[in-house]
């Protein structure tokens, strides 16, 4: 399923703000998990601005449910909640500072649109698991999305959501992974290798599917291909992203799970993005349908 030239236009323009609000929340914050945060924006946008059922109420009981397992990209995520009205925008102005209701995880308990506090790594695709079963056993119409980091995947609790998913059969859960080969120690595949990752996935009992995770219609074709799933079997989405995606001094490089700009990277990062998002909506116009 393309994306029409209009709703890739306007996607990429609202990706590109939420990437630039990214940029300003880790400058307020002092520092902050900014590279895999761009690394997993277009995949919030795709789920938070075409494909998540939800409402102005963020508890609404039939909502669809997200879990980011890689709960330090919150400092993405938190500018996308904002941005959908159910938290106040100031806040993202004192974003892990003491006091402020939104720490470098965010909290189910203090951030309005939070389905589950994440970031000790590896839960979040079992926490997916049973919102998806809770969906069947109230006989709830909702479904389930979960962004995992590629890093996470080392992980043994990984394996046992993904053993569950598939023993259970839950096609209204899919599962993204933000592969940007790299980890806080490291390129992954030096730290622990993970290839042959797909076939990781499908061993596990999972359809496959991989794409540019900068694509936001590659994106959107996976993730029509996974609701469209009548296999039975849950889907995994490996989203082949850069990390720091859209700044240059920061792209690829692991060094930037998390770190500080001062004014002049500050500066130096926002022109990058506005280079990054003319590219990218030059890309829209032309491929657009």
């Amino acid at each position: 399923m393309a994306l029409t030239k209009s709703e890739w236009v306007a996607l990429e323009t609202k990706a590109h703000e939420l990437r630039s609000l990214c940029l300003d929340t880790t400058h307020w914050a002092g520092s902050g998990h900014i590279g895999g945060g761009l690394s997993c924006m277009d995949m919030l946008v795709m789920l938070y601005y075409k494909y998540l059922n939800l409402s102005d109420d963020p508890n609404w009981e039939d909502r669809d449910r997200f879990i980011l397992s890689k709960g330090h990209a919150g400092i993405a995520w938190a500018p996308v909640l904002v941005s959908k009205g159910w938290n106040d925008a100031e806040q993202l102005k004192t974003f892990n500072l003491t006091g402020s209701r939104m720490g470098m995880h965010l909290d189910a308990n203090k951030v309005a649109g939070v389905d589950a506090s994440t970031g000790s790594l590896g839960h979040g695709l079992s926490i997916a698991v049973g919102t998806a079963l809770a969906a069947r056993v109230t006989k709830k119409d909702y479904w389930t999305y979960c962004i995992l980091g590629d890093g996470e995947c080392d992980e043994g609790e990984v394996w046992e959501g993904a053993m569950a998913a598939a023993h259970y059969g839950l096609h209204k859960l899919i599962t993204f992974v933000d592969r940007n080969q790299c980890m806080i120690d490291g390129p992954t595949e030096d730290v622990m290798k993970l290839e042959p990752f797909a076939e990781k996935w499908k061993g596990f009992g999972f359809l496959v599917r991989e794409v540019d995770g900068q694509n936001l219609d590659e994106l959107d074709d996976a993730i029509a291909f996974a609701k469209a799933n009548e296999t039975g079997k849950p889907v995994a989405i490996i989203a082949n992203t850069k990390k720091g995606a859209g700044i240059k001094a920061i792209e690829g490089d692991y060094t930037w799970h998390y770190g500080a700009m001062d004014d002049a990277a500050y500066e130096a990062g926002r022109k990058s993005l506005e280079e990054y998002y003319q590219a990218r909506l030059a890309r829209a116009q032309k491929e657009g349908k």
